[in-house]
């Protein structure tokens, strides 16, 4: 590795992924706010655990319907803008919920009504912007950087989780001006997504060309490096068109893998505060139980990407994920009614869950090609993230029928070990390796 490319690859990560690590941040904490919500909203709008499911689980219905046209704009006229315009919007729609009840009275319609159109319509305003960030992201780092920077990058989740879950049970304590604390969370959690919005259109550059902050032999050697590596992507990786390629067997291993992962991760996460409160703790102490396992989450994602990028290894790495969430979420089936044991199995489901998203999305671009590879992600996200629609709806009337959330977390934890399977029988190429692993190391660590 010579000493240009080393600093090169550092300065592009030091200006760029703090920033969208922030922004990723606040879009979590915007679509699993209602988690910490669910208790006391569901009380005072008078809604079942099975509407809250189903609500909770169509954000990903409309998410599912624009993600694919989201992320073909977002190439077509940059990623300035349409990142801007999917944050500002999405912070709009979270807000909103709010005032579920006063919408309800001025519509005439009823508060779970009012609950899923808004939980639909912030699906369709997020939609688009982590595909659009992973395709991002290829626009600015050779494939060999890709896990562990997409790994920086999502330490979003989990720095969401730490931050947002003592925050969030904070808030719900405020109560003024007619307004529930559950009404003030989404207040105060929407501003933030607004604002960073605004931020992207100053803050994030489209490409490498004529950014002021690269040297010109720095930005001569990522264009070049980048131009090169996705010239041979056009003769080597899928054939045919956008269609052909998303008809891939390994394309459509891909989705079903990621709708179970989704299906699992997010019936657990939007139900933990509930089955935590359960235990009888107040509003705060929730949010700071729950802060715990998201710190072991980061340390594992930040330790699985290394590694898979050291080794050039995807299969096993993803696999190795998958079987922790299965442990994780079955575990705390099991152990649910003991606290200290909960949290700790809760905390091997978050190193899982955490470190599998970064080695996941390092296989979609080796198979689609340069003019095809945004719809691509996007198409593999949004059929994957189909499985936060049926994993919330489903863990809802589990609840609902049995009266309790074990089952529904067992069940998820069924659905991670049927992934990790599958994995196993991916058919994916060991990489070459473009450095060695020292040198690589060297770059970020």
């Amino acid at each position: 590795m010579s000493e240009l490319e080393r600093r090169t690859i550092r300065k592009i990560t030091w200006r760029l992924i703090p920033f969208l690590m922030l922004c990723y941040l606040v879009a979590f904490l915007d679509r699993t706010n209602v988690a910490f919500a669910h208790v006391s909203m569901v009380a005072d709008l008078k809604m079942s655990d099975a509407a809250f499911g189903l609500g909770a689980g169509v954000f990903f219905i409309g998410y599912f319907l624009v993600e694919v046209p989201s992320n073909i704009l977002l190439q077509r006229f940059g990623a300035r803008r349409c990142i801007a315009r999917i944050m500002i919007s999405w912070g709009i729609v979270s807000g909103a919920f709010a005032f579920i009840p006063q919408i309800a009275a001025v519509t005439g319609t009823s508060n779970e009504r009012v609950f899923l159109v808004l939980r639909f319509l912030l699906g369709l305003a997020e939609a688009g912007f982590y595909p659009g960030i992973i395709f991002y992201l290829t626009m600015w780092f050779p494939k060999v950087y890709r896990a562990r920077i997409v790994g920086f990058f999502m330490v979003g989740i989990p720095l969401s989780a730490f931050i947002g879950a003592p925050l969030s049970g904070f808030l719900l304590n405020i109560e003024s001006h007619g307004l529930a604390g559950w009404q003030w969370l989404f207040i105060y959690e929407a501003l933030p997504s607004i604002i960073l919005g605004l931020a992207t259109l100053i803050v994030l550059p489209d490409f490498p060309n004529g950014v002021r902050w690269l040297a010109d032999d720095e930005r001569n050697w990522i264009i070049d490096h980048l131009r090169n590596e996705a010239a041979a992507t056009e003769h080597t990786a899928g054939h045919g068109g956008f269609l052909k390629a998303m008809l891939n067997p390994l394309s459509l291993q891909l989705s079903f893998v990621y709708f179970l992962s989704q299906a699992a991760g997010y019936s657990a996460g939007l139900f933990l505060p509930g089955i935590v409160a359960k235990f009888g703790y107040d509003n705060t102490t929730t949010g700071w139980l729950l802060s715990i396992p998201p710190v072991a989450g980061i340390f594992g994602m930040l330790a699985v990407a290394r590694s898979s990028d050291r080794r050039r290894e995807r299969k096993l790495h993803l696999a190795l994920c998958f079987a922790l969430v299965g442990i994780g979420l079955t575990g705390a089936g099991l152990a649910a009614g003991h606290i200290a044991v909960l949290l700790i199995f809760v905390s091997v489901f978050a190193i899982g869950s955490s470190a599998l998203t970064p080695v996941f999305w390092t296989i979609p671009p080796t198979l689609l090609k340069p003019g095809v590879l945004a719809a691509g992600i996007a198409a593999v996200n949004s059929l994957g993230a189909l499985g936060g629609f049926v994993g919330p709806t489903v863990f809802g009337y589990v609840k609902e029928a049995t009266g309790s959330a074990p089952y529904g977390l067992m069940i998820g934890g069924a659905a991670a070990f049927v992934s990790a399977l599958l994995v196993l029988m991916f058919r994916v190429r060991q990489e070459a390796p473009a450095a060695a692993p020292s040198q690589v190391a060297a770059v970020t660590g």
